[in-house]
């Protein structure tokens, strides 16, 4: 970027994955598309036991999807207050069949897919791993090989 070319921003990518952290870093990519009159693409990235559970069939993919849904509806009402336009997506974040696909390839294809020029995403210190919720293992992943500026909040 040349330093005489103002900053421009048209999409900004938000990652979720239904955590309490990835709704704050909605926020602050709401606050963002605001500042550079863009709009928001929110990416719902499914953790591995999801994934795991639907092709085992011991989760209710009507249960997920009614969950994600409930969580979009919150995230909508967010970009609506600043009347941010927003879009929408959900995603495997792992594959039983291709071990290359995890969540930060995920948030990058789709970041490429969308010509994102942003990406906001929540990261939490991480202190048990197998706890961890699915965007804060990859908040690491995704700072160091974006192509797009990244803000981790």
């Amino acid at each position: 970027m040349d330093d005489s070319e103002p900053f421009t921003v048209d999409t900004v990518l938000a990652p979720v994955d239904g955590s309490e952290e990835s709704a704050t870093a909605v926020e602050y990519a709401v606050a963002v598309a605001d500042r550079y009159d863009a709009s928001v693409h929110a990416l719902f990235v499914l953790g591995r036991g999801v994934v795991q559970g639907m092709n085992a069939g011991a989760v209710d993919e009507d249960d997920v999807a009614t969950d994600t849904q409930g969580f979009f509806d919150d995230v909508t009402r967010i970009a609506d207050e600043a009347d941010v336009p927003i879009t929408t997506s959900v995603d495997d974040g792992f594959s039983p069949t291709r071990k290359t696909r995890h969540p930060g390839n995920v948030v990058l294809d789709t970041a490429d897919a969308i010509d994102a020029d942003f990406i906001v995403l929540p990261r939490e210190p991480v202190a048990d791993t197998a706890s961890a919720e699915v965007l804060e293992q990859v908040a690491e992943y995704v700072l160091s090989y974006a192509s797009q500026p990244v803000l981790s909040v």
